[in-house]
């Protein structure tokens, strides 16, 4: 099973997947966490250059995240699903979406294109929309990164093309209220997961 963790920046993503994952290792699953941008040696140079980084271009940003993702899906992400793996990734091609087409204006329509061909067509099978008003997410980070930065309005874009995705695919997203305990998050989480 692939699942992915999505939301606005100090949303607790990371502290969720931790969480599910004993929860699932403690049934027998077995687990891979990974992230994007960041698995392996190639994600940890990509992340770099897109997080602490100077300003990028939008698009060599967008390319940059693409080239990531294609070799993530590639690399890690597939060769564990065949081995029967359930994959818990800290975002993914929705994130692109949002961050590149609601908060920065590239056309979203052709960024749902260009995820399908970087992940050859993978998609999840469940995710997670870890929701929270944009100050409470901002205030919870302790070293802030490039995109962290952005103003206000752009952190506002994120959530709302967020919840637009969500209800866009009901079917494969779940909203979980991050503003509760990270234990209450998790068993929200397992809710939904078979």
């Amino acid at each position: 099973m692939f699942i992915t963790f999505e939301g606005p920046e100090g949303a607790g993503k990371s502290t969720a997947i931790r969480a599910v994952a004993e929860s699932l290792e403690s049934r027998g699953t077995k687990v891979l966490i990974t992230r994007e941008p960041g698995a392996g040696d190639f994600g940890l140079k990509v992340r770099e250059l897109l997080l602490h980084g100077d300003d990028l271009p939008i698009w060599t940003e967008l390319f940059l995240f693409l080239a990531d993702r294609s070799h993530h899906v590639e690399r890690i992400i597939r060769p564990a699903l065949a081995q029967g793996t359930t994959v818990l990734c800290d975002r993914h091609a929705d994130s692109t979406v949002v961050y590149q087409g609601y908060s920065r204006g590239l056309d979203i329509e052709k960024l749902r294109e260009l995820n399908l061909i970087a992940t050859g067509g993978l998609k999840p099978d469940r995710t997670f929309l870890l929701d929270l008003p944009v100050e409470i997410g901002l205030a919870r980070l302790q070293n802030p990164d490039r995109l962290d930065r952005e103003p206000l309005a752009f952190h506002q874009k994120v959530r709302e093309g967020f919840l637009a995705e969500a209800q866009r695919e009901p079917e494969r997203w779940r909203i979980i209220d991050s503003t509760a305990a990270p234990s209450e998050i998790a068993f929200s989480i397992l809710q939904h997961i078979p």
